[in-house]
C-alpha cells in the first residue's frame, strides 16, 4: 500500500483482525455442523458492541438435504444515519480437509501447522474480515448507514445456505458483498450455472464364469455411455458451435459387489454447468441420451436389456452483474484507494453470490487473499486479508 492510498483510509488493529482469524480458523466447522463458528462469531459481534437481539438464525437448514445443526445468521445493524442498505456476507463451513486445522503464522502467511490439514481460510478469512470490520465501525463511532451481516451455511457441498436463504429476512438490500476465497484484487461479477445428475443402471445378474451370458453388465452399459460421451464431445470442456459452451463430467461410480458376478446395478453422479441455462440443460439431455442407449444396448442372450433412472438437480442458476452494478463500482474504488488494481472476471464454478442473485440481491464477490483453497497447503496472504478488512469497513463506513 503507498502511503498517499493509506491516508484515506480507515485504521484498524492488525494484530486483532488477525487473532479473529487465527480463533476462526482453528474451530472444526464442515458443512452442516457450523454451530460452533456461529457461536463464536456471535460471541465477537457482541463483544464489539452488537445487540444480541439483533443477531438470529434462519432455518435453512431444515430444508437442506444434510439438515444441518444450525441456519444461516443474519445479523441487522440499524443505521445511524439514513441511505441504502449493506450487505456483507461469507460462507462459515469448511471442506473436510480442513478438519483438525492448526493455525500459525510463517512469516507473512498463516498455514496449518498439520501437514496433512488445510488451513481453511475458505472461508473463515471472510467471516473475520466481516466481523473485524464491523467491530471497528462499532469502535470508530463513525455515523454508518443500515448493514446487514449474513454468515451462510453448507456452501461447500452446493450452496445449500443461500439457497434456502429466505430473503424477506434481510429486507431490501442496495449494496452486496460477498467475501469468499481468493485474491481481493479479482471482482467476481458473475458465475456459471451448476447441475447434479444421478443415474442408476439395473443389469441383470449372472455368474461371470459359468454363464456370463445370461447377464447384462451395468458396468458396460456405463463404459458405454461414458465412451459415447468423450467420443461426441459432451464431457470435459464442451464446446458445441451454434449451441453454445460449458463443461460436464462424471464424477463418481459406485457398484459391484463381486468379480464373478455380472454387475446388476451401478449408481453414477455427475454434473453439467454452463453460462447459458439452455445450454446447460442440453448438456443434462445428451448425458441421459447417452446412457438411456446404453442400457438399451446392454442385453442378455435372450435379448433382454438394462434399464435406467436419471433424475437431475440444479445446484445454482448462472448469473452476471451489471457493468455500472453499484456493488461493482463501489468495490472498485475502495480497493483502488489500497493502490491496488481490482479487476472484474466471471466464474465457472458456484458462489452464494448465484443464490443471492437469484433472490433479488445482486452481490460482487471478493476474496481475502486466501490461496491453494481445498487442500493441505492452503495458506492466508496476510496482508491481502488485512486490506480486505480495511476494505469491508471502507464498504459499511462511507
Amino acid at each position: 500500500m503507498n502511503a498517499s492510498a493509506s491516508a484515506h483510509l480507515p485504521e484498524i488493529d492488525t494484530q486483532a483482525a488477525l487473532a479473529r482469524f487465527m480463533t476462526l480458523a482453528a474451530i472444526e466447522g464442515i458443512s452442516g455442523k457450523e454451530r460452533a463458528v456461529m457461536t463464536q462469531i456471535i460471541t465477537m459481534l457482541v463483544a464489539a458492541g452488537v445487540d444480541e437481539l439483533a443477531i438470529r438464525y434462519d432455518d435453512a437448514n431444515t430444508r437442506s438435504h444434510i439438515g444441518g445443526e444450525v441456519g444461516n445468521l443474519i445479523v441487522d445493524l440499524p443505521g445511524s444515519v439514513a441511505g441504502p442498505t449493506t450487505l456483507l456476507s461469507a460462507h462459515a463451513d469448511t471442506v473436510p480437509v480442513c478438519v483438525g486445522s492448526s493455525p500459525v503464522i510463517d512469516g507473512d502467511e498463516v498455514k496449518s501447522a498439520r501437514e496433512s490439514t488445510g488451513l481453511g481460510a475458505d472461508d473463515r478469512a471472510g467471516c473475520a474480515t466481516i466481523v473485524t470490520a464491523v467491530t471497528e465501525l462499532l469502535r470508530s463511532g463513525v455515523p454508518h448507514r443500515p448493514i446487514k451481516l449474513l454468515f451462510c451455511i453448507q456452501e461447500e457441498i452446493g450452496l445449500c445456505g443461500a439457497r434456502h436463504l429466505d430473503p424477506s429476512l434481510l429486507g431490501k438490500i442496495d449494496q452486496a458483498f460477498n467475501f469468499d476465497g481468493g485474491t481481493l484484487d479479482k471482482l467476481t461479477v458473475g458465475a456459471t450455472g451448476g447441475e447434479r445428475i444421478t443415474i442408476t443402471l439395473h443389469g441383470i445378474a449372472a455368474h461371470a464364469g459359468v454363464a456370463p451370458q445370461t447377464g447384462a453388465s451395468a458396468i458396460v452399459m456405463a463404459a458405454e455411455a461414458i465412451h459415447d460421451l468423450y467420443s461426441n464431445g459432451w464431457l470435459g470442456r464442451v464446446d458445441k458451435p451454434g449451441l453454445g459452451i460449458g463443461t460436464a463430467n462424471v464424477g463418481v461410480i459406485s457398484g459391484g459387489d463381486a468379480t464373478n458376478v455380472i454387475t446388476p446395478k451401478l449408481t453414477i453422479r455427475a454434473e453439467a454447468r454452463s453460462h447459458d441455462a439452455a445450454m446447460r440443460q442440453r448438456i443434462v439431455e445428451e448425458i441421459g441420451k447417452a446412457f438411456r442407449a446404453a442400457a438399451a444396448a446392454v442385453k442378455t442372450d435372450m435379448g433382454v436389456s438394462g434399464r435406467v433412472d436419471i433424475s437431475s438437480t440444479v445446484d445454482y442458476e448462472s448469473f452476471a452483474l451489471a457493468g455500472d452494478d453499484p456493488s461493482v463500482i463501489a468495490a472498485e474504488v475502495a480497493i483502488k484507494a489500497l493502490g491496488r488494481s481490482p479487476y472484474r472476471e466471471v466464474s465457472n464454478g458456484g458462489l452464494d453470490a448465484n443464490w443471492l442473485h437469484r433472490h433479488g440481491i445482486p452481490a460482487v464477490t471478493m476474496g481475502c487473499g486466501q490461496k491453494n483453497i481445498h487442500t493441505i497447503d492452503e495458506r492466508l496472504m496476510i496482508n491481502d486479508y488485512l486490506d480486505a478488512c480495511r476494505v469491508a469497513l471502507t464498504l459499511i463506513r462511507d
